[in-house]
């Protein structure tokens, strides 16, 4: 179908002023943050309902148009880059916040939902409840971190946001649309179980087997106090002795590390970061909430009996910094504590580039993982900055290597693509899977899995999407 005929027939459905093939439009949608190769796609299209959406993917599918779901398209390591052009479906003018369920706690939410517009509608008109938040900016989309396996402050304690997702409205690459979880037999989104568990053929798939048009995640009650602290650590060992140890009790909602850069990009900007040697090489970010000030005072004595004990066997750790004494002194370091935030520290220092590998793996890896990624990162001449935390209870751990660069930089961006190819490499060899995968890691991951799984993972694509325009590209799908 020409495009003029396509965008004509785009239009018919959800208003000419909502389709665009404009250039400077469809440059905006070809790349993202990172350094993945940009690609343009040949429309975008802006609807507002499910039954718009349900009009573009039955009008696509028919023509067998790629289509590409895509929300802020902000550092997802090119997964919402069209790869093979067609019609972009930019699903940000579906913010409603549907309903707030507080006897239940969930929200059935759409997907242009914002971090921002959760937080803001639960600290305003729901105060005794809470989300979980991501660092990330408040733009970013609830419902892409959920279906993507993303992380937040509370997973320390509950898991990738997955595990926070109850039901799902989704339309099928056809145009149908199916109620997934409890939502298939009840007016009630409160679960998935006990219905078999289909929710799973629409999670990490990155858009490749349909779009997702309503969910229902889990809130949480909020509790009365709340105190957070930063504890820092001289070297790798110690900084993993000491968050293992926390994660241990189950008493933290959160318990994040992050390595010397993280707090020296804030202020540096673009200086070149160099790390005294009787400074810090690791802090520990602890937050946690209680109804009682009896509750809160243990908790916080428990933090420091385990630095007490680890000291007593050599461990050298410094003693808790109260993040409100903190940010008395900068209050830039609250963007480390308060979630979601703002990334500005990091792209500034880059020059408009950045980029991420992360990883869900063993916890017994974490420190040979650190320390093998760390000299990775100094050998293409990158400050190594990690972000991590214990995950489910300390089941399993996230470690994540972000790299701010310069995009003007061709040379420079040659140099991460090889950075990051080497850190995936690296990761994968200790047992470490790569989250949000972008097509050059999901090749990787995918040369190494169990044949039959990837057999599988193709025949449940080509069964829902047998006219292959759900994002192609992604998954190696």
């Amino acid at each position: 179908m020409e495009k003029a005929e396509l965008a004509r027939r785009l239009a018919e459905i959800i208003g000419s002023e909502y389709v665009s093939g404009d250039p400077d439009t469809l440059f905006i949608y070809s790349h993202d943050m990172t350094e993945n190769e940009p690609s343009e796609p040949d429309l975008v299209v802006m609807p507002d309902s499910v039954e718009e959406v349900q009009s573009i993917v039955r009008l696509a599918n028919e023509q067998r148009i790629p289509l590409t779901p895509f929300v802020a398209g902000a550092n997802v390591g090119g997964l919402a880059i069209p790869r093979e052009g067609g019609i972009v479906v930019d699903l940000k003018r579906m913010k409603r916040i549907l309903e707030v369920n507080e006897d239940n706690m969930y929200v059935i939410i759409e997907p242009g939902v914002t971090f921002g517009h959760l937080r803001a509608c639960l600290d305003n008109e729901h105060p005794r409840f809470r989300y979980a938040y991501p660092l990330s900016p408040p733009y970013t989309s609830v419902m892409c971190n959920a279906l993507l396996d993303g992380l937040t402050n509370l997973s320390t304690k509950h898991g990738d946001m997955s595990e926070w997702i109850n039901s799902l409205e989704v339309v099928l690459p056809t145009g149908e649309v199916v109620n997934i979880g409890a939502a298939a037999a009840s007016k009630y989104w409160f679960g998935r179980a006990p219905l078999p568990d289909l929710a799973g053929l629409f999670i990490s798939w990155q858009g490749t087997t349909g779009i997702v048009t309503k969910m229902a995640v889990q809130i949480c009650p909020k509790y009365k106090y709340r105190k957070r602290m930063f504890v820092m650590a001289y070297d790798i060992d110690s900084f993993f002795a000491f968050v293992r140890r926390c994660a241990w009790t189950q008493l933290y909602d959160d318990i994040a590390g992050f390595s010397w850069p993280a707090a020296k990009m804030m202020v540096a900007r673009r200086v070149k970061l160099t790390r005294d040697p009787d400074e810090p090489e690791l802090g520990a970010y602890l937050d946690f909430s209680g109804d009682t000030k009896k509750e809160m005072e243990f908790k916080e004595a428990m933090v420091r009996d385990i630095i007490k004990e680890l000291k007593d066997k050599g461990i050298e750790l410094e003693p808790p910094l109260l993040v409100d004494d903190l940010v008395k002194i900068n209050p830039d370091y609250l963007k480390l504590a308060e979630f979601p935030t703002t990334l500005d520290f990091l792209i500034d220092y880059g020059g408009g580039g950045f980029t991420w590998v992360g990883s869900y793996g063993p916890m017994s890896k974490s420190e040979e993982g650190t320390k093998k990624l760390f000299a990775v990162m100094e050998k293409y001449g990158f400050p190594p900055f990690l972000v991590t935390r214990p995950m489910k209870g300390a089941h399993y751990q996230v470690l994540r290597f972000i790299a701010p660069f310069d995009k003007s930089d061709q040379e420079q961006v040659k140099k991460v693509r090889e950075l990051c190819r080497e850190m995936a490499e690296s990761l994968l060899d200790l047992g470490f899977i790569p989250y949000k995968a972008p097509p050059w890691a999901a090749e990787l991951i995918l040369k190494r899995a169990d044949p039959n799984w990837v057999k599988l993972l193709k025949t449940i694509k080509n069964t829902l999407d047998p006219n292959r325009i759900m994002n192609p590209g992604k998954w190696g799908l």
